[in-house]
């Protein structure tokens, strides 16, 4: 804190003695074992952790009022011995207790008004988190031209401190603190809790201070001004502490003033009004004498009152306007957010075009809390409709801004943005126009859910409610229930038409859970919807009732399952208690009406496929805990309308939904189980006995009519829906379907659609015997014929992988990879002291066929830069062969993560992890996460394995000589596949017998079975040491030791010239496990994929091309860097078609030497382009 100053310091005489002056000024040191201390006694007061960026100093003397004040609350102030301490410990206190010891500063003010003063400067000081020292020297005149001139910021580099030296009147404040204080935290900006409570309760000291000395100290022109001063310095300093704190207190001392202005305001208007009413009176009756001191009073509040109204003035420009546009984002977001609550608290003044430019401008503002801020502060504004004449310049400015920022990335800002919106439109009819609801009511289509509610919300508000008003008079004379059902039909038929002219999306699961919260009552009521779709209603087309059903089927959902929708976030995970009882309190009443109601729906609608596979979806929402549940009758009756739907319909979607319905249904806690399942049973039994009997009709081969053909196809479609949710190992599908697989297509065989959905029978019961084994294998007989099964099923699948029709080996494929990871699965979890199922094994020529299969149609379509040159008119077809690709490299990659394949197959894989990035990116990233948790050093192996084989198909294209392969990757692209193989060996200490074992393969793989003779000076495989280089920044310190040993032990055989280019990927690894500073000609050639052919190759000295490098040596390995070429022979420059492939076949002894001869020719003109 700062000392009260004496009497001589006052003088002018010693303002201009330096010696005197620093005598005379009073200075504070906040040393660090002060700092500790006092923390330490705030500690065992508050029974809180001391934070060690605050300076709260303990004063040693109690005197001078407010500079010693005491602890205030009841019985605490009666004690004999009070504890004294600082303003800033006051903040800590709360704030009953900072309103009694305020009151006890303004008494220590009114009776020495500088020492109180400098208190309360030292506590702004302190807030700032400043460790330095704090000097104050008297000044006569604020007009002083040298005092001026001593107004200065600047910082000391030797000494270590910054200065900042400025005029508080009657105060020149210098305060002196270390250079690092921008860097380090201060209150303000603390983590946790402490923060927020700082915060608040700096607040809550700053209006407290207002308001207890609003009566009294605040209009003296001494304690204001000086305050004022103090914080519009402070907040204009480079330092980020002072700006911060300081602009905040100041944002609070002009809203508490504003509240202040108010109050004068109150005082100011009943005075007027006591005025009017003693004018009124007669001259018998006027009081004079009271009159004369209403007078007097009311001339004394508007003097107060405009002095307020001056002090606002001050601050508003001298910190407002400096700093709402401050590079600190906190602090613009404190300065839009004060000006919102004074144009609310002060509309007469604030609330017009001047201010509100403001909040427009700052509406753009790239940090989404200082948006964020002017948005919440707008909504204050528009819910006031006293406000809203003000506005409307304001709206015809920003609006199209507002609109565009519910598209905010922030998505609470677009959230905040739309509840403006709303409000606006509830309060203002014409600034919204028909164009702006049409774009703000496609977000009921947005994935974040509470923006898609506030816009259902809108649409509610605005459309539904607007039409059905209209109705309401239409319906007077009607019946209650028939006007609620028109009143409901309206609404619908606005629903129908908004969903069928929206072009964004088409799922109305997403319309209804925006309209959920708000249009809940619309959305539950069954009654009506079912109602409505029973009658022929001549105002509902196909397509209307089509969608009202998929609204009903929707709403039905969103009642049993709730808001979680695929896709959309922001939904509330966790229900409560009261949620939960509404949510079965639904599902009752869906119940209880639906499973009455569908049958009769199901008969209207049964010639539509698409309504009936939404209908069919209903029963799977249905409980058991209602009446109607024991009543056998009514289920037997949905059964009986199921049943003959799926006899006239084989479409999937019905299929599948039918297939569900029935396994929901056959649930054995339900009370309908039995009458489901004998239902279902009834009807497989005589799809399998048709099935059956057609295929005994086509004789030994597949020789079936088109007609039979037809009914064969129907009837396994319904098997293959009903056998993928149900077990029918009963009906023994397995033994009736698997002799089809056994005669080609060419013989006499089935069509190639019949044997897709033979495959797809056959996995489903393979599968489910897998599945049912705990309970099915009780002998070794039966686990025999388990694998039996299992292995006829893979060879017949293995035989059809060759097929001609590319569904059906795609059907195989997955057959035969969902087969084998089930019964590795199976394997894992079987408990060993059980009997459990035999081990199978795929053959050695399965897995090939597989690994073949994989790499030649998940690999094998469009790369990355032909698909971004597709056409729109394609791109549903691009999406759905992606889709079908990423499903057969899953299906593969889940064999290598099972253990089903060798882990080193998987480097078939790996090798396309960069080209297909966009692709397939997270499933082999995910492959390689897998197979590490499996074994690391295995996993390992295998990203070296993928990385030689690239190198090796590389080396053998060019060794051939012809055409460049588009399928081989460029050397550039093997190296780049090594750096992100290396980025994914995050933990070096854990990955790091990973990364050695790299390394040490990487080695042997270079130099096994290398014999050095004249005509193969270097091993064949060197350049490869370039690639693996890129590992070596994983390695620890000691490791590079021992891997560089390990180079050295396979090297030392060898003669080796480092003046020769063949060996430079050797210097170039070595330099990267040394870490050496100076890799660039290691660099410059083993780096390019283009060959550069320059003539009269001879040997050349190092020290030659030292002397005159390149000026790309040192550039990254695909940089393109220029080459001077000779004067007298230009034409040697041209480039053959094999260089963007190229990695030294032979060592290229002399190739440098005319690159050598040229760099030390003079440089023309004329460049040439080489990419290196």
């Amino acid at each position: 804190m700062i000392p009260e100053p004496t009497a001589t310091s006052r003088t002018s005489g010693q303002n201009k003695n330096s010696r005197n002056e620093a005598n005379s000024t009073g200075a504070v040191n906040h040393s660090e074992d002060e700092l500790g201390n006092e923390n330490r006694q705030k500690a065992v007061r508050r029974r809180k952790r001391a934070q060690g960026g605050s300076e709260n100093v303990k004063r040693k003397s109690a005197k001078a009022g407010c500079s010693s004040a005491r602890r205030a609350g009841g019985s605490r102030s009666k004690k004999k011995h009070v504890e004294a301490v600082t303003l800033f410990e006051v903040v800590t206190m709360g704030k009953s207790a900072m309103q009694a010891v305020i009151d006890d500063w303004i008494e220590a003010y009114v009776r020495d008004r500088d020492s109180a003063l400098l208190d309360l400067i030292g506590f702004f000081i302190q807030c700032c988190g400043c460790k330095g020292v704090v000097t104050a020297e008297m000044c006569q005149s604020k007009e002083d031209g040298d005092v001026m001139n001593k107004m200065v910021e600047e910082l000391d580099e030797d000494a270590g401190l910054q200065y900042k030296r400025f005029l508080a009147f009657p105060w020149i404040l210098t305060v002196t603190w270390p250079m690092d204080t921008d860097s380090v935290e201060y209150p303000l900006t603390q983590s946790g809790p402490y923060g927020r409570w700082f915060h608040s309760e700096f607040c809550d000291f700053v209006s407290v201070l207002v308001n207890q000395c609003q009566h009294s100290v605040i209009f003296d022109s001494y304690l204001m001004n000086t305050l004022i001063s103090l914080l519009t310095e402070l907040s204009n300093s480079y330092v980020r502490a002072f700006r911060h704190t300081c602009t905040l207190a100041a944002v609070k001392l002009l809203s508490s003033l504003l509240g202040v202005a108010l109050s004068l305001s109150v005082g100011i208007e009943n005075s007027q009004k006591l005025s009017e009413v003693q004018k009124r009176k007669t001259t018998r009756q006027k009081n004079t004498p009271q009159l004369e001191k209403i007078q007097k009073k009311l001339k004394e509040l508007q003097e107060k009152r405009t002095e307020i109204e001056s002090m606002v003035d001050i601050i508003f420009k001298g910190v407002f306007l400096k700093r709402y546009r401050d590079v600190l984002p906190e602090i613009r977001s404190i300065c839009m957010e004060g000006l919102g609550l004074w144009m609310k608290l002060h509309s007469s003044v604030f609330l017009n075009d001047s201010y509100l430019k403001y909040m427009g401008w700052m509406m753009y503002d790239k940090i989404p809390d200082v948006r964020l801020k002017c948005v919440l502060s707008l909504q204050g504004l528009y819910g006031d409709p006293l406000l809203l004449p003000k506005l409307d310049l304001f709206n015809s400015r920003f609006k199209d801004r507002m609109i565009s920022m519910t598209l905010d990335k922030d998505s609470e800002v677009a959230l905040q943005t739309m509840k403006l919106l709303v409000l606006i439109s509830k309060t203002s009819d014409d600034v919204l126009t028909p164009d702006d609801y049409k774009q703000l009511l496609q977000f009921v289509y947005s994935s974040q859910r509470p923006l898609a509610a506030t816009a259902g919300e809108l649409f509610f508000s605005r459309l539904l409610n607007t039409v059905a008003s209209t109705s309401d008079t239409q319906a007077e004379n009607n019946e209650e229930e028939e006007a609620h059902k028109q009143q409901t039909f309206t609404r619908l038929k606005a629903l129908l038409q908004f969903h069928q002219e929206s072009e964004l999306h088409k799922h109305v699961v997403y319309l209804v859970d925006s309209l959920w919260d708000c249009g809940g009552a619309l959305l539950k009521d069954w009654s009506t919807l079912t109602s409505i779709l029973l009658q022929d209603s001549p105002d509902l087309t196909q397509a209307q009732q089509a969608v009202l059903v998929e609204i009903l089927v929707a709403s039905v959902r969103q009642a049993s399952e709730g808001p979680v929708l695929a896709g959309r976030s922001g939904a509330k995970k966790v229900m409560s208690a009261r949620e939960k009882k509404f949510q079965i309190d639904d599902c009752n009443k869906l119940t209880e009406h639906l499973i009455v109601v569908l049958p009769k729906l199901l008969t209207k609608f049964s010639g539509s496929s698409d309504i009936i596979a939404s209908l069919m979806k209903i029963p799977q929402y249905f409980i058991v805990d209602i009446p109607e549940a024991k009543n056998t009758q009514v289920v037997s009756c949905l059964l009986e309308e199921m049943e003959a739907v799926l006899d006239l319909h084989s479409g999937p979607a019905v299929l599948e939904a039918a297939a569900r319905t029935y396994l929901s249904l056959c649930v054995e806690e339900t009370t309908w189980c039995s009458v489901t399942r004998a239902a279902r049973d009834s009807l497989v039994q005589r799809w399998v006995d048709q099935l059956t009997s057609l295929l005994q009709d086509s004789g030994d081969g597949f020789s079936a009519d088109e007609e039979k053909t037809g009914e064969v196809l129907v009837t396994l479609k319904k098997l293959g829906a009903f056998h993928n949710c149900h077990d029918l190992s009963q009906w023994k599908l397995f033994e009736l379907l698997s002799p089809l697989l056994s005669v080609e297509s060419s013989q006499g065989g089935a069509p190639p659609q019949v044997l897709q959905e033979v495959l797809q029978c056959l996995s489903y019961s393979t599968l489910w015997s897998l599945n049912t084994s705990s309970e099915t294998l009780t002998s070794r007989e039966k686990a025999v014929a388990q694998r039996l099964q299992l292995r006829l099923f893979c060879e017949r699948s293995h035989s059809c992988l060759s097929h001609s029709d590319n569904n059906v080996r795609q059907q195989a494929f997955l057959g035969v990879c969902d087969v084998l990871t089930a019964h590795s699965y199976q394997l894992h979890v079987w408990d060993p002291t059980s009997f459990g199922p035999l081990l199978y094994t795929p053959s050695p020529k399965l897995q090939r066929a597989l690994l073949t299969f994989v790499c030649a149609h998940a690999f094998a379509g469009r790369d990355c830069e032909s698909q971004s040159r597709v056409s729109e008119s394609s791109e549903v077809e691009r999406l759905d062969d992606l889709h079908r690709r990423r499903n057969l490299l899953a299906a593969f990659c889940k064999l290598i993560v099972h253990g089903v394949l060798e882990m080193s197959v998987a480097a078939e894989v790996f090798m396309y992890y960069m080209k297909y990035y966009n692709d397939f990116g997270d499933i082999i990233k995910e492959t390689m996460c897998r197979t590490r948790q499996m074994d690391k050093i295995e996993s390992a192996r295998t990203l070296v394995l993928s990385l030689q084989q690239l190198f090796m198909h590389l080396k053998k294209e060019q060794e051939s000589g012809g055409q460049a392969h588009p399928g081989v990757q460029t050397f550039t692209s093997i190296k780049e596949l090594a750096r992100r193989f290396a980025l994914t060996f995050g933990d070096l200490v854990k990955f790091r017998e990973c990364v050695v074992v790299i390394h040490r393969n990487g080695i042997e793989f270079v130099f096994q079975e290398f014999n050095q003779t004249p005509e193969t000076p270097t091993p064949p495989y060197l350049s490869y040491l370039t690639i693996l280089s890129e590992f070596s920044s994983k390695l620890l310190k000691p490791d590079k030791k021992t891997v560089f040993s390990y180079l050295q032990k396979h090297t030392a055989e060898h003669i080796i010239d480092h003046r020769e280019e063949c060996w430079q990927p050797l210097i170039y690894y070595r330099a990267s496990l040394l870490a050496a500073a100076e890799v660039d000609d290691a660099g410059s050639y083993v780096s390019s994929d283009r060959k550069l052919h320059l003539p009269n190759r001879s040997p050349f000295s190092k020290q030659k091309l030292d002397g005159n490098k390149s000026p790309c040596v040192s550039t990254p390995l695909d940089r393109v860097g220029k080459v001077h070429r000779p004067s007298l022979c230009p034409s040697h420059q041209k480039t053959t078609d094999l260089d963007s492939v190229f990695i030294p076949l032979e060592p290229p002894a002399k190739r440098l030497n005319a690159e050598d001869s040229a760099l030390r020719e003079e440089p023309d003109d004329d460049t040439v382009e080489v990419e290196l």
